[in-house]
């Protein structure tokens, strides 16, 4: 892994998961089964590596910890296996975030891409109706905001590589399936074609949506800033990034947003 996240973690291939440095904190990862995604899968009976991917809830350096408690933030990671999940690209089933109970709020959430490549996929409900659906590319050091109460998901955008990413979100994260299950996905699919290039497919299960694929753009209106890890970036100035465990601090950025 060629990016620096700002902390010391390394993830691993075999077994998928995660290594941390002597000052850092984190749990195991969790494994994810194939057989955990197959029914937000566009083929349920579809071969793929298994497990599909690792996932670490509440890692960083220990020096951090108390405070990221304290303002209700929690970093996690996942990387992924490599290759294809029937003629789909390895991907996480997709969710929406519940409501916080101590902000009111659907958390929203902060991407930044370690290793391979990956789409970060959004649609403003996980309803019939999808609303804007977005595919924003992404690579190592590239940042994408969810916003709140968008059902999401991550997929590997070359399948020849491990896809491993950080994120931000609120300490009391919680993730929902249901309705994403009940229509076998989100409302578009990343398919590998015959010559090995990614095209989209829409999922019937919705009604007719368009969808947006573009590269991430710059997030400076949230205060990110452009070339420092996220990490370091809480480390320099945690307040700037206090709006995800309590997005009411930037609410005008919500209205209209655009990934």
């Amino acid at each position: 892994m060629n990016f620096d996240p700002g902390f010391d973690i390394r993830p691993t291939s075999e077994p998928l998961g995660f290594e941390y440095g002597e000052t850092c904190f984190g749990p195991r990862p969790e494994l994810r089964p194939l057989d955990a995604i197959r029914p937000s899968l566009r083929d349920p009976q579809a071969e793929g590596p298994d497990p599909v991917y690792a996932i670490a809830m509440d890692v960083g350096q220990q020096a951090h910890q108390q405070e990221l408690q304290q303002r209700m933030l929690l970093f996690g990671c996942v990387t992924y296996a490599k290759g294809r999940v029937g003629d789909e690209v390895v991907r996480s089933q997709g969710h929406v975030h519940k409501i916080s109970s101590h902000s009111g709020w659907a958390a929203p959430e902060i991407y930044e891409i370690w290793a391979g490549r990956a789409f970060i996929y959004m649609q403003e409900f996980a309803a019939d109706y999808p609303g804007r659906c977005f595919a924003l590319e992404a690579g190592p050091g590239d940042i994408v905001v969810i916003p709140p109460g968008w059902a999401h998901t991550s997929m590997s955008a070359d399948p020849g590589q491990h896809l491993t990413f950080g994120a931000l979100c609120d300490r009391e994260y919680g993730f929902l399936y249901e309705e994403v299950r009940r229509r076998h996905g989100l409302a578009w699919y990343a398919l590998i074609d015959s010559h090995g290039q990614i095209c989209w497919e829409a999922n019937l299960n919705y009604q007719k949506s368009s969808l947006v694929v573009r590269k991430t753009r710059d997030y400076r209106a949230f205060g990110l800033e452009a070339g420092m890890p996220l990490y370091s970036q809480f480390e320099k100035n945690p307040d700037k990034l206090q709006w995800v465990s309590k997005p009411a601090l930037v609410a005008h950025l919500w209205n209209g947003f655009v990934p």
